[in-house]
């Protein structure tokens, strides 16, 4: 018998829930998302195409946060590839430093930035197969510059939403691959083009990995977690009913 498939940073393993999501319960759970959040957007500071690329390069082991507080002074000095070439590897190291794998991404950068003048003239290509291409970008990060660049309806899997794609029942997978394929299957159209900024949001501050808010969870009453933390009970009868139902208090 194989092993049970686990996350890609807990070890845990993945438990995939019997009852998959109805299209009605799919539809209910991305309209619950847009009405909380209307206008979802990336919290990486970016400029243009071409530093949105830098910015989700940068992210891997860091937080946007700490991205942030990097890229105002990179970006000043180098927000075109050219000028990337320009400012060059050890500056943009000393740059960067704060952030994991400094060193690497600045190599990464560098070699990218010399492909993109050389063979795009500068620019940032709009097509998955020839970004992927290109130095330190994956999928999740392709994914990521065609959505928020380009307005695709790309759905770029993360820690944070293949946690919530798993636990919630949504669309579980072993591989974010298989989760991205799932999620594109389950999401209405209507729902796909902020569906990334919706799901990471929800993962990052709601459904963390160590002990997720179920008692201010909007989706808390179609979730399939089976070990949701309680309602505190202190809170009011008639607002725990509210969560239970999805529905924003008020």
């Amino acid at each position: 018998m194989s092993a049970r498939p686990r996350t890609p940073t807990s070890g845990r393993p993945v438990r995939f829930p019997k009852r998959p999501f109805s299209k009605r319960e799919s539809e209910e759970f991305y309209r619950r998302l847009a009405q909380a959040r209307p206008q979802p957007r990336t919290e990486l500071g970016f400029e243009n195409p071409f530093t949105l690329l830098v910015a989700v390069i940068l992210s891997a082991q860091a937080t946007d946060a700490g991205v942030n507080k990097a890229t105002p002074r990179l970006f000043s000095l180098a927000d075109t590839p050219q000028k990337m070439l320009v400012l060059g590897e050890e500056k943009l190291r000393d740059l960067i430093r704060t952030l994991g794998l400094y060193r690497m991404k600045a190599k990464h950068l560098v070699a990218l930035s010399q492909i993109l003048v050389t063979r795009y003239g500068g620019a940032v290509p709009r097509e998955r197969e020839v970004l992927e291409a290109l130095p330190g970008v994956g999928r999740k990060t392709a994914n990521v510059v065609l959505n928020v660049a380009f307005g695709e309806p790309t759905i770029a899997v993360d820690t944070h939403i293949f946690r919530l794609a798993n636990r919630t029942g949504l669309a579980p997978g072993k591989t974010p691959l298989a989760v991205e394929k799932a999620l594109e299957r389950v999401t209405p159209d209507r729902y796909k083009r902020h569906a990334h900024h919706w799901l990471i949001l929800h993962g990052r501050y709601v459904c963390t990995a160590r002990r997720p808010n179920c008692p201010s969870c909007i989706l808390v009453d179609l979730c399939r977690y089976e070990n949701k933390t309680a309602l505190s009970p202190e809170a009011p009868a008639r607002e725990r009913r509210i969560r239970l139902r999805g529905e924003a208090p008020g």
